[in-house]
């Protein structure tokens, strides 16, 4: 994905932004997104090979013990502007949902503005089965997103 607007049929689609509060530094909060806070800060629990950069692999943890699901992801694109900052990571194989999410954080002269975009779809039969839950899931995770870099 690029981190654009255009997203690809046949998917859902989720677009959600928030502005973040007129005391947010610009570096502090382009830090926490490249260090993998804002899934951290969404309940998931983070195994990546190393900060944010094209190439690297995530494995986020949702859930307890036996019951937990470990999807991967692979950033698949990052930008590093003056004043957009983003990644977008795409699932790889195993994962239950077929698809990427992408984070950027803007700057303009009304305020730094905070957007998830994702597309997906289900991957496996289970996850066809469980569509509907798995897509309630998916709202609240991204609205944890949004609240990870938006609260003070």
């Amino acid at each position: 994905m690029s981190l654009a607007a255009d997203l690809p049929l046949g998917y859902r689609h989720v677009r959600r932004s928030v502005p973040l509060p007129p005391t947010t530094e610009w570096s502090q909060a382009t830090k926490a997104l490249f260090a993998w806070q804002v899934q951290e800060g969404a309940g998931l629990t983070v195994r990546a090979s190393g900060q944010v950069e094209q190439g690297a692999v995530v494995e986020m943890r949702l859930g307890v013990g036996p019951v937990a699901a470990r999807p991967r992801c692979l950033v698949v694109a990052v930008i590093d502007e003056p004043d957009r900052v983003g990644f977008a990571y795409g699932t790889l194989e195993g994962h239950p949902e077929s698809g990427e999410e992408a984070f950027l954080i803007t700057r303009t002269s009304e305020g730094i503005q905070f957007r998830v975009t994702a597309f997906s779809r289900p991957a496996t039969a289970l996850g066809r089965l469980a569509k509907p839950v798995a897509e309630r899931v998916q709202d609240a995770i991204t609205e944890r997103y949004l609240r990870a870099l938006s609260q003070p």
